[in-house]
């Protein structure tokens, strides 16, 4: 199984190109980041673009059995995003359920301060704003982030991501208001399967990949 990108500039450089045709420098556009590892892709996008950079923290809600597999998100602005499904089919209890959110919330909270110092308070009202990630596995994060950005008032809501499961970009699309992908491989198995390097982004890079966008 062959990867797609070098690494997530890589992927970011590639999603970059593909948005211009339709985003190039329009007014009112904002890249956001989903921390961590979508800010180097989405440092990349904004750069094609020439638009600024700007993040929303978003937390997945692994299973408390098996973390990677997500159950739900939180995301800036105490939004809440729970899969019924998951929970339902792994029998999940409402105090695990509440105990991994209060975990991710203090979490989400250090993430805040520690990403957004020295920025202005995220206002992306009457705003085209575009979310972009490294890959869609159970797309938890991004709904989360979907609402997050939708109580904001923005005018429109793209979401952009390199690679993604089918079904889950089909999701995604019903929630946003236009979705940019560049490959739903089948089968999918995770989004690191298709990158070459993906290592853990730090929140050293974070910082350094913002303050330099700004």
């Amino acid at each position: 199984m062959n990867a797609l990108f070098r690494d997530r500039i890589d992927a970011g450089r590639q999603l970059g190109q593909t948005l211009l045709t339709r985003y190039d420098k329009k007014p009112c556009t904002l890249v956001l980041g989903l921390p961590r590892g979508g800010v180097p892709v989405a440092h990349e996008v904004a750069r094609a673009l020439q638009i600024p950079l700007d993040i929303l923290v978003v937390r997945k809600l692994g299973l408390p059995a098996q973390q990677e597999y997500a159950m739900g998100a939180i995301a800036s602005g105490g939004v809440t995003y729970i899969d019924d499904t998951v929970i339902k089919a792994m029998q999940v209890s409402q105090s695990s359920l509440e105990a991994v959110i209060e975990t991710e919330s203090v979490e989400l909270g250090r993430r805040e301060r520690a990403y957004r110092q020295g920025l202005k308070p995220l206002d992306i009202t009457q705003k085209t704003v575009i979310l972009v990630d490294d890959g869609l596995a159970t797309g938890a994060t991004m709904r989360a982030a979907i609402a997050a950005a939708r109580s904001m008032k923005p005018a429109r809501i793209v979401v952009a991501i390199p690679v993604a499961a089918a079904d889950t970009l089909e999701k995604i699309r019903r929630e946003a208001d236009d979705v940019i992908c560049l490959a739903t491989p089948f089968p999918f198995r995770a989004v690191g399967v298709w990158y070459e390097h993906f290592p853990q982004t730090t929140d050293e890079e974070v910082k350094a990949l913002v303050a330099q966008a700004n």
